[in-house]
This record gives structure tokens, C-alpha cells and sequence, in this order.
């Protein structure tokens, strides 16, 4: 019976690329000049053999080579016989980017790019076949030399229930030396019994070459947990040889592993279904958690048997007990969504590496607040913001080497990128210590592009949020690095989709900071509701600036039509809702309800409404899933009482209203 393998290529597409993520650190680590740290290179070589480990127990063949012609030059590495050269890593930090790529074109059934994989195999074989400096001398107690080594393997039954078969592990040995094989049948069943996804079999090895016990140890990392495992070393390859007496026994004849590869069935295409891993203790805080609902659910339910009056103390300690349970179970439960922002911090470091080279500069990256934690989803999404910010810095923000010493600057710039909580939001900020925003710059581009009126003089905030204009740029040329215009007007617009804000900290001549405010998840919000008519809504608290009694003379019409109410120095546009959303009203005179002043994206405008009820979180329902996108309306929420109400969309809100002034 063949086992489905394919169950299991998931885990080793998220461990692989793990593990090339803790090699791409490693390896920046060694080009800053740690070459002789020891425990950097042991680290990188474990994740390389680790992905080439399960490549050979997948049947990813192609993988499984290029990795080892890899792991073969960070061996050498680690025995201290090739130096860690600029050029090497360069080199092998390609390596990682081709090793990635493969692992994704077979996690997506995808053909491979063989030019690019044979291209960087070749770099990689011209550096192996450079002359080696003579190897140090051995101190060890397990040094390299001619070893015998005896390796008892006694698989757990369940191990081929985990998708690792032996003869992958044993050819794996047989690459490191001269390997025998002795079969013990003993724990086997009779024919009738047998389960063929069960392992009865053990195995008694013989093991001969330069090896140490470590790269032994290593072949076994896969079934570690899964496994009882011996290993010795001997004096001679005569103690440990078994007597041969007949087929099946503890002591049958020992044969060689043979060189031919097993046939796996090729990976279909699992895709992405979005799994996290989550520790043990959120589990069990959640099994405690079920737990103490039950109990409480089991007090309420006596009081349907027997109630009477004495007894409405005792009902409401019960409902207050499982309200705060409930709550706690909530609170846990979105905890097992969050996960640490060093998940897309990571691949920053590799970027600046990179970049900063390709500009001619020299910039260092300074991350703190790593382990601060985020929704899954906001994390993903997040990630293309940073990118641009981060590539704006290093192109626009740091000057050259040259021009940081002639301002009395060291020559090596700093991008600082920072994360922390404040409140209930995520606060992160990209800053550095560049020549900062030149305003005049960007108020003559402002006005070229016909952004600013020729006689205008805004204020410093609003030229300075002139940047995150749609196809705004004050590059000179432009380059595959940035210049287009076409990231910063992404990066507020995808900030503001996740609810969030970006502020700007400009110090012309010493840095730009860019602070960004993010909900820690996206499935709770904190609402304001307000009623229309009949109906109730939800304001996204974030959008809200403030609430305002309107009295008599404070509004004005345009053209008959736009509605403005004058708010201290300034005139904002009045929303009603019924309108929008055509409602019977209840109210229509301003001066009867209430003016609640949004904003979004530096624009403001007055929504009124009848009145304000209360501020709750609420549990966000998608209506794209069950019905269609709706404009204006974000999603959809289910109140205390039972009732639905329609979550407002302010971006959506503000577009509307300009659509039926428009139509008007």
C-alpha cells in the first residue's frame, strides 16, 4: 500500500521556508565579516540540510541536488577549509533565492526555471573546485578520521504515517560512507495482522568513512521523537558484523543500500490554506476556557428547571459569569491570529543588503520590537506598505557616502524600523537620518503637475502630504528602484483599507520618520452607533474626529445644492444618510440631530444623524460572502439585541456623496 506523501509536503514547504529565511540571516550576518563564527555557519548548514533532507524524502530530486552542491561549500565553511569571502556569500545568497524559488514551483505544481537553477549550480561548482586551504587539525573527541560507526534504528510504528520512509535515510548515510544494512524482523507480525502504514522493522547499521557523529545525528533529525536511535563508534568493522543464520532473523545477512531512487507521485497543487502555527499554551488557555463555559452553562440551565423569584440574584451572577467567559474565550481566541511582526520584518535586512549596494551606499538597518504581534491578515497586508517606505529611504532619503561626510554625517546611513504597541493599535515607524523632504522641491513639482494653484502657499503638513499623490514623483530619473510615483499614493491606500493612518515627521537635513497606527486585527472593531430613521449604523471609531450640536447660521448653501457647515475656520460638506442610503428619516432639520464630523485621507465632512447610542467593539461579517460588494457599506454586525447593522465604509461614504453631486 502506498502512502500519500503529498498530506505532508505542506509542513516541509513551511519549515523549508523557515529555514531559508534563518539562512538568508545567517549569511548577511557572515558579509558584515563574521566569517569565523562558528555557530552562524552551523546554523545556515543545519537549514540546508534539513531542506535537502525532506527534498529526498519527497522525491524532489532536483531540490535535493542543488542543495547539496550548497551544503557541500558551507560544509567546507564550517571546517574552517574555504573562507566565508564577499564573493561567497554574494554567491550563496543567490543560492537561497533560486532554492526558493524551486521550493515554490513545487509547492504550486509550477515548472522550475532550469537556466536560472543550472546558472547559479554552475557559480556554485567553479567555487568548490577552487584549491581548499589544508583542513585544522582535529580536537574533538568524535574528529574526523577513518570512523566504524554501529546505528541501531528502531522506528516508533507510526513512522511511515509521517511521510519518512528509512531507505531515503539510509541513502542519505550511504553518501557519507561505506554503508551495510542488517534487517531485524523480529517486531513483525503474521501475515494476517500485518498494517502495511505500520513499521515493524529495525534496523542494525554499519557505518565506514571520515565521519563524525554529528552528520550522522543529522540524517536523523527528520524522526527525531519518531525513533529509538543508538549510535556507537567501534574499534573494528568485525565487532559489530552479525552473523548470518536465516532469512528474517535478528542476525540476517547484512547487504549494501542500492543507488536507485524511489519513484514518488508527483505533488498536486495543495495551495495556500492559510495555517498558522499556534502554541501549545493558547490551546490549552482555550480548552480551560471551553471548559469553565461548560460549567457556567450547566449552573444556567438549573434555573429553567426550577426558578423562582429568590433565585434573579443568582441568575444574574451566572449571566455576569458567562459574559466575562465569553469575553476571555474571545480575547484567546484572537490571539491564535497573532503572530509576531519579525514574520515580515525578516526579509527587510536582505533588502537594504541588496539595494544599498546596487545605489553605491552604505546603509545599516536598525529593527526593534520584533516580537510585537499582529492580526495574520493585517501582517500580510502590511508588508507591500514597508517595502515601499523602506526602497524610498534608501533611494531618496540617505544620501551617498560623499555627500553624508560633506554635511558632517558619518558615511553609513541608518534606516530604523520600529514596532510597539500603543493602546489597542500597532504602532510602526520607518525612519532614517537622510537628507529629509525637501519641500520647495516638492511644491514646485506640486505646482508643474498643476496639484497646487501657481499662487498657493499651503502649509508644511500639506505639502508635505503632496508625496502620496497618485503618480507624484521628484525623482530626476527614474529607475527599477523607485521614481515612478506609483508606490506612496499604495501605500496610504492600503494602510487606510486595514483601518489604519500614516503620519509624516519631516527634519530637513536629518531624516524623515513615518509613524503607522494599525488595529491589531481586522475581525473586531471599535464602532460607534448611531440611528437613521429606523435603522442603526456603525462608524468605525478611527474615522471619527468629533460630534457637534449644529445651531442656526452655522450652514450654507452652494450653488442651491452642496450643503457646508461652517466648523470654527473652516466649512466641511454635510452628509445625510438618509439620503444616501434612501431612508424614511425622522429627523431632517439639523438643528434636531447631530453632526459627527469624519475624516479620511485628510478630507473631512459632517454626517447627521438622529442621535448617538453607544460605543461597543463589534464582530465584523463580510457581505461579499453572502451577497455583493455594497458602496458605502464595509460590512455587516450583529448587536446585542439581536438586530443587524450595516458597518459604514467612510471612504465609500465620501465617494458617494461626491457621485450624487456629480449626477446633480
Amino acid at each position: 500500500m502506498k502512502i500519500d506523501v503529498t498530506r505532508f509536503h505542506k509542513v516541509y514547504f513551511e519549515e523549508s521556508f523557515e529555514g531559508l529565511e534563518s539562512m538568508e540571516a545567517g549569511l548577511l550576518v557572515l558579509a558584515k565579516g563574521a566569517s569565523g563564527d562558528p555557530e552562524t555557519i552551523n546554523t545556515i548548514f543545519r537549514a540546508a540540510h534539513s531542506i535537502k533532507g525532506g527534498a529526498g524524502s519527497f522525491g524532489f530530486g532536483d531540490v535535493m541536488e542543488f542543495t547539496h552542491l550548497l551544503e557541500t561549500l558551507l560544509d567546507q565553511m564550517r571546517a574552517g577549509t574555504r573562507a566565508a569571502s564577499r564573493e561567497i556569500t554574494t554567491s550563496l545568497l543567490d543560492a537561497v533565492d533560486v532554492l526558493r524559488e524551486m521550493l515554490e514551483a513545487k509547492r504550486d505544481a509550477q515548472p522550475v526555471a532550469s537556466e536560472r537553477i543550472a546558472a547559479a549550480a554552475q557559480v556554485l561548482q567553479k567555487i568548490l573546485d577552487l584549491p581548499c586551504s589544508p583542513a585544522p587539525a582535529a580536537t574533538t573527541l568524535d574528529a574526523v578520521d577513518q570512523s566504524i560507526w554501529r546505528i541501531d534504528f528502531r522506528p516508533h510504528p507510526h513512522l511511515l504515517k509521517t511521510g519518512n520512509e528509512p531507505i531515503r535515510m539510509f541513502r542519505e548515510l550511504a553518501s557519507l560512507g561505506q554503508l551495510r544494512v542488517a534487517a531485524n524482523m523480529s517486531g513483525v507480525r503474521r501475515l494476517g495482522e500485518i498494517d502495511p502504514e505500520e513499521c515493524r522493522l529495525s534496523w542494525n547499521l554499519t557505518l565506514v568513512g571520515m565521519i563524525e557523529e554529528r552528520q550522522i545525528r543529522e540524517v536523523f533529525d527528520w524522526v527525531e521523537g519518531d525513533c529509538d536511535l543508538d549510535i556507537v563508534k567501534v574499534a573494528s568493522v568485525e565487532q559489530m558484523t552479525p552473523t548470518a543464520t536465516e532469512p528474517g532473523s535478528p542476525n540476517a545477512p547484512i547487504h549494501p543500500v542500492q543507488s536507485e531512487a524511489l519513484t514518488v507521485g508527483k505533488a498536486t497543487n495543495i495551495g495556500d490554506g492559510g495555517s498558522i502555527r499556534v502554541s501549545t499554551e493558547k490551546v490549552d488557555a482555550i480548552i480551560n476556557l471551553v471548559g469553565e463555559l461548560v460549567i457556567t452553562q450547566s449552573m444556567l440551565s438549573q434555573f429553567g428547571e426550577q426558578f423562582d423569584v429568590s433565585m434573579i440574584e443568582k441568575l444574574r451572577d451566572g449571566l455576569g459569569l458567562l459574559a466575562r467567559n465569553t469575553r476571555e474565550l474571545q480575547e484567546t481566541v484572537l490571539k491564535i491570529r497573532m503572530l509576531p511582526i519579525s514574520f515580515c520584518f525578516n526579509r527587510f535586512p536582505r533588502l537594504v543588503h541588496d539595494l544599498s549596494a546596487k545605489l553605491g551606499k552604505k546603509i545599516q538597518l536598525k529593527v526593534g520590537g520584533e516580537q510585537t504581534e499582529l492580526d495574520k491578515t493585517v501582517l500580510e497586508k502590511i508588508n507591500e506598505p514597508l517595502l515601499h517606505l523602506i526602497r524610498n529611504s534608501l533611494d531618496h532619503g540617505i544620501e551617498s557616502p560623499e555627500a553624508r561626510l560633506l554635511a558632517g554625517k558619518p558615511e553609513v546611513g541608518t534606516v530604523q524600523l520600529q514596532a510597539s504597541h500603543r493602546g489597542g493599535n500597532v504602532v510602526v515607524e520607518i525612519s532614517d537620518d537622510g537628507a529629509g523632504l525637501n519641500l520647495a522641491k516638492i511644491l514646485a513639482k506640486a505646482k508643474e503637475r498643476g496639484l497646487v494653484g501657481p499662487n498657493e502657499n499651503p502649509s508644511k503638513e500639506k505639502i508635505e502630504e503632496l508625496i502620496f499623490a497618485p503618480g507624484f514623483s521628484t525623482a530626476a530619473q527614474l529607475s527599477d528602484v523607485s521614481g515612478r510615483g506609483v508606490g506612496m499614493d499604495i501605500v496610504k491606500r492600503n494602510i487606510k483599507e486595514l483601518g489604519g493612518n500614516i503620519e509624516i515627521e519631516n527634519r530637513p537635513g536629518l531624516g524623515t520618520k513615518f509613524t503607522i497606527k494599525l488595529p491589531l486585527t481586522l475581525a473586531i472593531l471599535d464602532g460607534q452607533i448611531v440611528k437613521v430613521g429606523d435603522q442603526a449604523f456603525v462608524v468605525p471609531l478611527v474615522s471619527i474626529v468629533e460630534s457637534v450640536q449644529v445651531r442656526r447660521g452655522q450652514t450654507s448653501l452652494i450653488s442651491g445644492q452642496e450643503e457646508l457647515y461652517r466648523l470654527r475656520d473652516k466649512y466641511i460638506p454635510v452628509l445625510r444618510l438618509y439620503e444616501i442610503f434612501n431612508i424614511p428619516p425622522s429627523v431632517t432639520q439639523l438643528e434636531q440631530g447631530l453632526l459627527m464630523v469624519i475624516e479620511d485621507n485628510g478630507q473631512q465632512a459632517g454626517v447627521f444623524v438622529d442621535d448617538l447610542l453607544a460605543q461597543q467593539q463589534v464582530v465584523i461579517k463580510s457581505m461579499e460572502s453572502n451577497f455583493q460588494k455594497v458602496e458605502g457599506i464595509s460590512g455587516a454586525t450583529i448587536l446585542g439585541d439581536g438586530t443587524v447593522s450595516m458597518i459604514l465604509d467612510i471612504p465609500g461614504i465620501l465617494n458617494l456623496s461626491r457621485q450624487r453631486k456629480v449626477a446633480a
